[in-house]
């Protein structure tokens, strides 16, 4: 071992000393050991506990920046003593529940830094006579939903479709899922929760404030505190609900079948959600084979029984030729398998699985269409889709509740006049730096391709599909709040002066900050 490595381990032993000692302050009594709770540098389970809770794989190298030491805090009092330990060593904390972050932003930094996993905070209470329940933002949406469905068949509640997402950072963005078109977003859903600010306060919706409370439905919360759980209020589901996934390819009429879903999935029945994929595959058949053609898949949740979709379909999708043995009944639960891509009769237990069923490098990014894509437009992108061979893109529904939801409701600003949200999805399994930026470039090049499409002035953008593309905080005053412009804009709209607003009033020494954190006012 060199000096300089010797320096550098005596640091971490002292640091972590000092954070035990902060823990043990904040709190008299613990059901383990405070070491427990700590991995350092030095522990051999540091890496494996690392990169178990990282789902990209872009950020599991040995240049990836590493967390001086990760902090696994089982009581809330744990938080708070994290915090004044982070405040006196000067150290970014970062904090993480799931691990899907697309950019790494809740466990990677550039700066010195520790990471705060609330992988110990996933309880989850349901109450079904008062029609609520408490969540941890450490738990999955997984494991949420397993629950609800444990103690009712006919309640469920409005997340989205991958079950290894974290709570904490699904809700705190917005939080879209399939029954948004019914019952409006997550956060649309959420009645109070529990937060430790910057100056180690535990707050409720009530002692927080009302303002506070906004802000961390949808304005993202690691700007403004750890969010411990949030309260949130169940929605009726039928005991029977109709899904199906049928394709249909360019030599299969589907250019003809994505104009009319266009024109009907955002004033079709709320209770359809009607989502639409589109990637490149070969050619199937013998003309056509050896060639580049494209997919569209459509994706449906109903909730009633198929008897009623297929009459709506017919009246209203006739495009489609929904056939009635595409339709398949089954409980609300049950659909969450199935839009999780589990096979028919998985056990209801693989939702606690707190990791995908594969991990691969990803980079993703979003826009919002406001008016339909003209037939040669569709005919373009297309084009360039079997040129570039990837990204895949999602085309998510909008309508409905969503619509009826006033845009400053929450700092989710997307409501009225979107008909749909596109995500666009590029995985690889190649390793290295030139693979990366050669398929984050392809990604790239479509949205620009995409530019007449979508939305402007500005180009909107969902917040939990981070993409740095659109900016980045330095952290230096005045240049750090006009950076955060660009991409508080197109993630929030008007929204973002209120939250920058709120930001400096909770937190004016940004102690909570990242890449795309809410900046404070400079002084």
């Amino acid at each position: 071992m060199n000096m300089k490595q010797s320096m550098e381990k005596e640091s971490s032993l002292k640091a972590d000393e000092s954070l035990i000692q902060c823990l043990e302050n904040k709190i008299a009594t613990s059901s383990s050991p405070i070491s427990s709770l700590i991995y350092t540098q030095e522990n051999p389970s540091y890496s494996t506990f690392l990169n178990s809770r990282i789902h990209n794989l872009r950020f599991i190298k040995a240049t990836t920046p590493k967390p001086l030491v990760i902090v696994t805090p089982t009581h809330a009092s744990h938080i708070q003593g994290a915090i004044q330990w982070a405040k006196q060593q000067g150290l970014q904390m970062r904090i993480r529940s799931g691990g899907h972050d697309y950019e790494g932003l809740s466990y990677v930094s550039n700066a010195p830094f520790f990471i705060l996993d609330l992988v110990n905070l996933r309880s989850i209470d349901v109450d079904i006579e008062e029609e609520t329940a408490w969540v941890q933002a450490g738990a999955t949406l997984g494991e949420m939903c397993y629950e609800i469905a444990k103690k009712s068949k006919t309640h469920g509640f409005p997340v989205g479709v991958c079950p290894s997402v974290g709570v904490g950072g699904h809700f705190s963005g917005g939080g879209y899922g399939n029954m948004m078109r019914k019952y409006g977003l997550t956060i649309d859903n959420v009645i109070d929760a529990q937060l430790i600010d910057a100056n180690g306060r535990f707050l409720n919706r009530k002692s927080m404030g009302e303002d506070l409370f906004w802000a961390i439905r949808g304005g993202g919360g690691a700007s403004f505190g750890v969010i411990l759980s949030y309260k949130i209020k169940l929605v009726p589901v039928p005991e029977v609900v109709t899904v199906f996934r049928v394709s249909r390819t360019m030599e299969e009429n589907a250019i003809s079948i994505v104009l009319q879903w266009q024109e009907i999935s955002s004033i079709i029945d709320n209770d359809l959600f009607l989502r639409l994929t589109m990637d490149v595959i070969d050619g199937g058949d013998m003309i056509n084979k050896g060639k580049k053609t494209v997919r569209a898949t459509f994706i449906a949740l109903f909730l009633g029984d198929s008897t009623r979709l297929n009459s709506l379909m017919r009246d209203q999708f006739p495009k489609l030729k929904l056939q009635e043995s595409d339709c398949h009944e089954m409980s609300w639960i049950e659909s969450v398998l199935f839009w999780a891509d589990y096979p028919s009769g998985a056990p209801l237990e693989v939702l606690l699985q707190r990791t995908p069923k594969t991990l691969s490098h990803l980079t993703r990014k979003s826009d919002y269409v406001k008016k339909p894509i003209p037939r040669e437009g569709l005919e373009f992108i297309w084009g360039k889709m079997v040129e570039l061979e990837t990204p895949r893109l999602t085309f998510n529904p909008y309508g409905g509740r969503m619509s009826e939801i006033s845009e400053n409701e929450t700092p989710f600003p997307h409501r009225k006049g979107n008909l749909y949200k596109i995500q666009y999805l590029t995985n690889w399994d190649e390793e290295g730096k030139d693979k990366e930026k050669y398929y984050i470039d392809l990604t790239r090049k479509l949205y620009i391709y995409m530019t007449p499409y979508v939305s402007k002035y500005p180009r909107q953008a969902y917040f939990n599909y981070r993409d740095l593309d659109l900016g980045v905080n330095k952290h230096d005053g005045i240049s750090s709040f006009l950076e955060g412009m660009k991409y508080g804009i197109q993630y929030f709209k008007d929204n973002y002066d209120n939250l920058v607003k709120i930001k400096t009033i909770v937190d004016p020494d940004n102690f909570f900050n990242n890449e795309q954190s809410i900046p404070a006012l400079p002084t």
